[in-house]
């Protein structure tokens, strides 16, 4: 790169369009030996590792169907958000080892594991699935508990007498 000596140096360098390293990321498609696209999704204090590959629709979470480990349906919903928005429902295998918090945590880090397989398996799914914030992690979790307090933040209850 040359030295730029006045403005109209630096006007006339950036006019030929973006630097090489100014210019956006290209996403490649990351697969393991089976064919497999895996990412790690995380909420509050839960992690969930996510493979996927293509087939016909099966969620196995924890060697569980889907149905039995989230009995509840909006946990359902809530882990097929990404697969509806991409269009891409039914036509992968989902294999979901998952562990730490509660049902809820469980079910957002699974989400966004998931979010996150998709672009690595077909990266022209990162813009939709950004725009819809399933890529970003979620990163609100309990607060510690302070000592002089009964939670967090509430305090003993006061008494005059």
């Amino acid at each position: 790169m040359a030295t730029l000596q006045s403005l109209s140096d630096l006007n006339r360098s950036n006019a030929g369009g973006l630097d090489n390293e100014n210019a956006a990321p290209v996403h490649v498609q990351k697969l393991d030996a089976q064919g497999r696209a895996y990412a790690t999704g995380k909420r509050k204090d839960a992690v969930a590792r996510v493979w996927i590959r293509p087939g016909t629709g099966k969620v196995v979470i924890n060697k569980r169907a889907v149905e039995v480990y989230f009995a509840r349906p909006v946990l359902r919903m809530i882990l097929r958000q990404p697969l509806t928005v991409a269009n891409r429902v039914d036509q992968y295998d989902i294999t979901v080892t998952v562990a730490g918090g509660g049902l809820s945590g469980q079910a957002g880090a699974v989400r966004h594991g998931l979010s996150k397989a998709l672009t690595y398996y077909e990266p022209e799914l990162r813009a939709p699935l950004k725009r819809e914030g399933f890529l970003t992690r979620d990163s609100r979790v309990v607060e510690r508990k302070k000592y002089g307090r009964k939670k967090a933040r509430r305090s003993f209850q006061f008494s005059k007498r």
